[in-house]
């Protein structure tokens, strides 16, 4: 990995810790997934889990550390895992489809934090039926920041990876 790549990995990083910082006063309500959604898309799957990993952890730092952060990471590799399979597709989709999906992987994140719940609480129906107004809120959320980052980072992050690598 070239310099120039490392330096973009790092302000991309910088970028989604203080977005997820900055709303936390929101549940659920961040800019993470979305922005990971477009790593994953433009930058490649291998950029985006490592800055899905990243970020996680450099946050959670500031926010709280715990047993949690585990099924943060994976659920946000999971997501990006799909965006990357996904990103032929999604370069080329509307903005409405785009938001779409970015709402839909919210609930995907929000599954793999319940079963990582049910890991030490032993009790998955009741917590993921608990779980499903913040997960509507991150869908709701992602939809909202889909569509006015979407665009944005649809623009920029191609231009800007042809002149680094």
């Amino acid at each position: 990995m070239k310099t120039s790549q490392i330096a973009f990995l790092s302000v991309f990083a910088a970028f989604i810790v203080v977005g997820r910082i900055m709303f936390q006063f929101l549940p659920n309500i961040q800019p993470v997934t979305v922005m990971l959604i477009c790593l994953a898309i433009f930058a490649g799957t291998r950029s985006a889990v490592l800055l899905a990993i990243i970020s996680t952890y450099v946050s959670n730092i500031y926010l709280g550390l715990g047993i949690w952060a585990i099924w943060q990471i994976l659920g946000w590799v999971l997501v990006c895992l799909v965006s990357g399979l996904l990103s032929k597709l999604l370069r080329e989709a509307n903005i409405y489809v785009f938001a779409l999906f970015c709402g839909i992987m919210a609930y995907i994140y929000g599954l793999v934090i319940q079963i990582g719940t049910f890991s030490y609480t032993g009790n998955f129906i009741a917590y993921y039926l608990a779980s499903l107004p913040f997960d509507t809120m991150h869908a709701i959320g992602n939809i909202g920041f889909a569509i006015v980052l979407g665009p944005i980072l649809k623009r920029i992050l191609p231009r800007y990876l042809q002149t680094i690598q």
